[in-house]
């Protein structure tokens, strides 16, 4: 872990925090053991929560995944300051952090989606989840996106199923071939996702590049989650106290203005350092400042499972 350079002094609080001693059923398995879990829920007993009722952190955090390869990012305690930030209420009295998605538009176009699909309720809706690698549709958001994906591109590649998964072996840069992709939320927040933030790389096959889609169908499930393949490169604000997530797209490895929220309105520049992944399986010792924490994200989970299975 790698400090930014913050120039408050340093706090402490007493906080509650539990450590598992026994892993049983999925959790034991070698592509879904649990890599570490940071309580930043909005429940009273969440490290973030837990800080904000101690007066040494604001009750908001915000984070910025790089999406390089390399993996690293930042995670700051308090709001990253970026005019170009869009936001969207989160939806009240949920255990996610759930957001209402109104509609998807490819290129431009709406898909033909029933928007009963994206309703929200105690079990049903959209959760921004960076536990989650890549990122799921319910079953039916799925098959509209992917194919108005294949009738967009189906003259410049050729598809294939790899694995279950729809694919195109590309032998061009995927940016002059793919679209643009909307995710369109409530209060008029619109997501712009590139072809990098719902493709991932496979291997090369006779000369060509396989790119598959990063987007999974979550079969007989009513959830759809937003995973670390749609969340790098972006800043993300979870502003708890205003109720709302902000994003916008944004190169992980520059500074980022943080705002300190003190009386006399002051922010600050955080600058990143760069740490290999290798890092972040060792003890490094790390002094905490109440603003900014520069940690290895995990966003190397994208790069190190180079292939598309679930959660």
């Amino acid at each position: 872990m790698v400090l930014g350079e913050s120039t408050r002094a340093n706090s402490s609080a007493t906080i509650v925090f539990g450590c598992s001693t026994d892993q049983t059923g999925e959790l034991t398995k070698s592509d879904k053991t649990v890599d570490g879990i940071f309580g930043f829920g909005q429940q009273k007993m969440s490290v973030i929560s837990q800080l904000a009722s101690h007066g040494v952190a604001p009750r908001a955090f915000s984070h910025c995944l790089r999406g390089d390869g390399d993996g690293g990012g930042l995670l700051v305690f308090g709001e990253i300051v970026e005019p170009n930030m869009v936001y969207t209420p989160l939806v009240p009295l949920q255990p996610y952090y759930s957001l209402s998605l109104e509609s998807i538009s490819v290129n431009g176009q709406m898909l033909p989606i029933d928007p009963s699909a994206f309703a929200t309720s105690s079990n049903r809706g959209t959760i921004v989840d960076t536990g989650t690698t890549l990122t799921y549709l319910v079953e039916e958001a799925y098959d509209p996106f992917v194919n108005a994906i294949t009738t967009t591109v189906t003259p410049n590649v050729r598809e294939l199923v790899h694995e279950e998964t729809q694919c195109y072996l590309v032998s061009s840069n995927i940016n002059d071939i793919f679209p643009l992709v909307s995710l369109n939320f409530a209060g008029g927040a619109a997501m712009i996702l590139s072809p990098q933030d719902y493709l991932v790389l496979q291997n090369s096959f006779d000369g060509n590049a396989l790119w598959c889609i990063g987007f999974q169908m979550r079969r007989g499930q009513e959830i759809s989650i937003l995973g670390d393949l749609i969340l790098k490169d972006k800043i993300f604000v979870y502003d708890l106290a205003g109720q709302r997530l902000g994003w916008t797209s944004y190169d992980c490895s520059s500074s980022v203005n943080v705002s300190l929220m003190t009386s006399t309105g002051k922010s600050e520049n955080i600058y990143p350092r760069h740490m290999k992944n290798s890092a972040s399986r060792e003890a490094v010792a790390c002094n905490m400042t109440i603003w900014c924490i520069m940690l290895s994200l995990l966003v190397a989970t994208i790069t190190q499972k180079n292939r598309i299975y679930g959660k």
